[in-house]
């Protein structure tokens, strides 16, 4: 499975910005599909995954209210809608799938993008 992910760029303190990611390749259809973030000088965080099937997702506590997370036709697309930004939202966005159906914070994640810089001024 190949990830390509894209959206990113420079946005204001309290501003929004879509992140997209398609899967090629290999289908991803039958796997969760999840965001991670890596803030300069930080370890790779999890933010947010979605099931299979787009019936269920979950979230880190830093971005739940503000993030969704969702799927897209075929289910090979991932996006991830970001609202009211501040700073600590600067990062590089990962987008991953996961080896099983349902996926989250500790499970394995087996496909990587690229990733794509997020940068919120003050």
């Amino acid at each position: 499975v190949q990830l390509q992910a894209s959206g990113g760029g420079l946005v204001q303190a309290g501003g929004s910005l879509t992140l997209s990611c398609a899967a090629s390749g290999r289908t991803a259809s039958n796997n969760a599909m999840g965001w991670f973030r890596q803030a300069p000088g930080k370890e790779r965080e999890f933010v947010a995954a979605i099931a299979w099937n787009g019936g269920s997702a979950n979230y880190a506590d830093s971005v739940k209210d503000r993030f969704t997370i969702s799927r897209g036709y075929a289910q090979s697309t991932v996006y991830l809608q970001m609202s009211s930004l501040n700073v600590e939202d600067t990062a590089v966005y990962y987008c991953a799938v996961s080896i099983g159906s349902y996926g989250g914070r500790n499970s394995v994640w087996r496909y990587w993008g690229q990733g794509t810089l997020d940068t919120v001024s003050s």
